[in-house]
């Protein structure tokens, strides 16, 4: 089984990039965040066109989350938020997929803006209600993907040390992080512990890629009983090559039954 997650940073702007990577990676199931779209305007018949089914849930210019899954693929069930009864559900940053056995929670995790902003609390506390879903599912075979807004290591980043009041890097934000993912495998680094390996690339940094100037803040996070059928992990960095690419690249996991 192929997962891919990809912050896409608008759906509709990389419709020749997701059709050219999926027709050659064919994933079983794609988890989008940064969709920018309502859903009405969410180009289902796309996917439709390609072989996938379509889940998503999104809104104008910001957030918005979807998953793709191979039309094959019956008995799907999908959520999309919290639903604990919390003050923001963040029914557009938040998707939950089972099937077959398998709880995958696809997120988008609120960015901060800066350590004194309001917002870095924001994120913080959707850091710790991430936490509780997975202390009730980190004994199942679940798997926590997307784009988190933290590099957790400093060899997650390109040049750490200009780094440390980042508010995706800062030391507060990884300890929250590390403290949530506790019970998960870092699946990329169960595989790949070299330093160098980014899955964001920014728009703002001249020949980023190139010069290989970049963070790892797009995850893919399993418990131990999904870990062990683990056969591969990487970022896939040619879709940043392509025309009108997004700043992210998609991080693809291969699972062997």
């Amino acid at each position: 089984m192929l997962i891919a997650t990809f912050n896409v940073n608008s759906v509709r702007s990389r419709l020749l990039i997701l059709k050219q990577w999926l027709n050659e990676i064919k994933p079983d199931f794609l988890f989008m965040q940064e969709t920018k779209t309502r859903d009405e305007f969410f180009p289902k018949e796309f996917f439709d066109l390609l072989g996938y089914q379509s889940f998503f849930h999104g809104e104008k210019s910001y957030n918005g989350v979807a998953a793709v899954a191979k039309k094959n693929f019956t008995g799907i069930k999908i959520n999309f938020g919290f639903n604990d009864g919390g003050e923001n559900n963040f029914d557009t940053r938040v998707l939950t997929l089972e099937y077959s056995g398998i709880t995958i929670l696809n997120t988008y995790v609120p960015q901060g803006k800066s350590i004194e902003h309001p917002d870095f609390e924001v994120k913080k506390k959707f850091f710790g209600r991430v936490k509780n879903i997975i202390e009730l599912n980190y004994e199942k075979k679940f798997l926590w993907l997307g784009d988190l807004n933290v590099a957790p290591e400093d060899i997650d980043v390109t040049n750490p040390k200009s780094k440390k009041n980042h508010v995706c890097f800062c030391d507060e934000i990884r300890e929250v992080f590390n403290d949530t993912k506790k019970n998960l495998v870092d699946v990329l680094r169960l595989l790949n512990k070299n330093p160098g390996v980014f899955t964001f690339f920014d728009y703002r940094v001249k020949d980023a890629l190139e010069r290989n100037i970049g963070w790892r803040i797009d995850h893919m996070l399993a418990s131990e009983k999904l870990a062990g059928l683990v056969k591969n992990c990487y970022p896939d960095i040619r879709p940043r090559q392509w025309d009108r690419p997004s700043d992210h690249v998609p991080l693809v996991l291969e699972l062997e039954f």
